[in-house]
């Protein structure tokens, strides 16, 4: 079998690497997949500069007390919706903060909805849903950079004075034309052809990483590298937020634990209590005055050398 395409999109594409895979035992086979993998980090590499304009917006936006919104559908959806799920207990925010809206609902998070992503008018009528707000960012995810569903949401973002971005996994994609910002992760033809689960599916899930993830560290919801605002509502969860505050405060365990009593649980403010020896409203008013930033609160937000 020839290379050849099904598709003009480079995620239809047949890829000739993987042509002869089905003949493969066990360990060569995951070999080949596991390499064919790295394309997907390729890709996101080469678009950081956008993604770091894309992270700059979505600061900017939740500062002003907008949202993030993601938009897909079927295994874009799906990533959208975790990624957003995922926020809240890592970062402490509310899950109206984020947000992941799937083609289909709630059950196409588990089963395949045919027809859902088909019809702009159900995306547009989803979002509007919402409430969108000049102050939100929505993001349209599809891996074919054409899928009607997606198409429709970021039109209703851009008539609601909302910032839109289009995350997509091939060159020029049409959900571009409909929005402000396009980040195309271009990973060529898949390992199995046509299965965006797998290279488009795992540099989406990257670029959302890195979209959350930094947003949340300009947002002072990381000290160093430790997450301060995490909640601790399960043992694994309080003893972390234990482990973070004997760490970035510089305490021992019954000290951390008593003071996450008196913060009922926050290691923020009992961060900024270990570390310059105050009391809960002084710490919380240091932090109030600080935008929230430890690093700005404790004096030690001074830039990095290049």
């Amino acid at each position: 079998m020839g290379s050849r395409s099904l598709d003009s999109l480079e995620t239809e594409g047949i890829n000739p690497r993987t042509q002869r895979m089905d003949r493969l035992p066990p360990g060569q086979l995951v070999a080949l997949l596991h390499h064919e993998s790295y394309s997907a980090l390729d890709a996101v590499e080469r678009i950081l500069p956008e993604i770091g304009q894309a992270v700059e917006r979505i600061e900017a936006c939740l500062t002003a007390g907008g949202r993030l919104t993601y938009v897909g559908a079927g295994t874009s959806g799906r990533l959208g919706v975790l990624d957003a799920s995922e926020c809240p207990p890592t970062f402490g925010v509310p899950p109206e903060l984020v947000l992941g809206i799937i083609a289909g609902g709630s059950a196409a998070l588990t089963s395949a909805i045919e027809g859902a992503e088909d019809s702009p008018e159900h995306g547009a009528a989803d979002l509007r849903a919402r409430g969108c707000t000049p102050c939100d960012v929505v993001v349209g995810i599809a891996a074919s950079g054409r899928t009607p569903y997606v198409v429709g949401a970021l039109d209703e973002a851009r008539t609601a004075g909302a910032y839109t971005i289009a995350l997509a996994n091939v060159s020029s994609p049409q959900i571009g034309a409909h929005a402000e910002l396009t980040l195309a992760a271009v990973t060529g033809p898949e390992p199995l052809t046509g299965s965006t689960r797998l290279l488009a599916g795992t540099a989406q899930k990257l670029v959302l990483n890195l979209l959350t993830t930094a947003t949340m560290v300009r947002l002072g919801k990381v000290y160093g590298n430790l997450m301060v605002d995490v909640r601790a509502t399960n043992a694994k969860l309080r003893d972390r937020a234990a482990r973070i505050v004997m760490a970035a405060g510089e305490v021992d365990r019954p000290n951390a634990e008593a003071l996450l009593v008196e913060t009922n649980g926050e290691a923020r403010p009992a961060i900024v209590m270990a570390r310059l020896g105050i009391g809960r409203q002084e710490a919380e008013a240091l932090l109030a005055g600080a935008g929230g930033r430890i690093v700005t609160a404790l004096g030690e937000d001074v830039p990095l050398e290049e």
